[in-house]
């Protein structure tokens, strides 16, 4: 285009974003210009800044990895979203004014739904819906055990086991975060700090299900008060502690150990992941979900936000809009 733009950079692995002013990018075959208008936050940013992620782009890079943005020019052969739509997306380079996208993974967002909502739903919500309902395929009726339940993919798991029937038991850090993560639809919410999971968790009958973001002890703990046959679902280590799992009690328990990385899901089952955005778009507009966004920062001040997320402050989606 010939025009600079604004970009939060990493030039240093470890270090914090650096506010730049780089080229907009170009467009290639089957890719989209969008002007970014919010880019949601997740902890997998932390860990592309430190390169501890599954993908490591070269340096230097742009994270942000979840958008909301308008089209704004079509590389060559693309003809849809047409210029102008709205459209949520996911992908590296979302904390800058532009990014290019492929046409195909760009999502029409309802118009009901802000910037903000659209641009902390897909990831969140895709990885509560597939995980929960395609994988582990939680029923009616069933004991879904959330752990880190306050944070952005915790707390849609919370609203997800509702809307699937399932009794909920959310486990947060910190007293504050009770209220919100009962207003979500949780059945039992309880502070990790101050209650010891297996013991509470055995006490309401065991969990069926376990929904864990947050890995260390409290997977270890979730693990023995899981019931027979259960189905344990690994989505992230927000406790920087990737806890091993002891075979002989998966073996004696029957259990299933259900790993999900939304990423890569995404690109080995396109068909699923578009269905279930349908899906999760519909409840939306149904009134059966209701996004929490607790902060939204300028671009500027994208590295105060990935802090929140750090130091597990933030409950649901922290925002970024340039």
């Amino acid at each position: 285009m010939g025009v600079k733009m604004r970009a939060m950079m990493v030039k240093k692995l470890g270090d914090p974003l650096v506010l730049s002013e780089i080229p907009c990018p170009t467009l290639g075959p089957g890719e989209v210009l969008l002007q970014i208008k919010a880019t949601g936050l997740n902890f997998a940013d932390t860990l592309l800044m430190t390169g501890k992620y599954q993908e490591k782009p070269a340096l230097p890079f742009t994270p942000g990895l979840e958008i909301c943005g308008i089209v704004t020019a079509h590389g060559p052969d693309v003809t849809a979203p047409a210029i102008g739509t709205r459209v949520a997306a996911y992908g590296i380079g979302g904390l800058a004014d532009y990014a290019v996208h492929k046409a195909a993974d760009c999502v029409p967002v309802p118009a009901q739904m802000s910037a903000a909502e659209a641009a902390g739903f897909l990831v969140a919500y895709g990885t509560g819906y597939l995980a929960l309902k395609t994988k582990a395929r939680l029923a009616a009726n069933e004991r879904l055990l959330v752990l880190g339940a306050a944070g952005g993919v915790g707390l849609t798991a919370v609203e997800i086991g509702k809307r699937l029937g399932a009794e909920v038991i959310a486990f947060v850090r910190g007293a504050d975060k009770l209220d919100l993560v009962r207003a979500a639809g949780a059945d039992h919410v309880f502070d990790s700090d101050t209650v010891e999971i297996r013991e509470t968790v055995k006490a309401l009958g065991g969990a069926d299900v376990v929904y864990d973001p947050v890995g260390g002890d409290q997977f270890r703990a979730a693990m023995r008060a899981t019931n027979m046959n259960g189905r344990l679902i690994p989505i992230g280590f927000a406790s920087g502690d990737i806890p091993q799992i002891p075979a002989n009690i998966v073996m004696v328990k029957n259990l299933d150990v259900i790993g999900f990385y939304w990423g890569g899901f995404a690109k080995a089952r396109p068909d699923l992941v578009t269905a279930a955005i349908a899906a999760l778009f519909q409840w939306f507009e149904d009134g059966k979900l209701k996004p929490h966004i607790s902060k939204v920062l300028p671009l500027e001040q994208a590295n105060e936000g990935l802090e929140l997320l750090r130091t597990r402050q933030a409950t649901g989606k922290v925002i970024i809009t340039p």
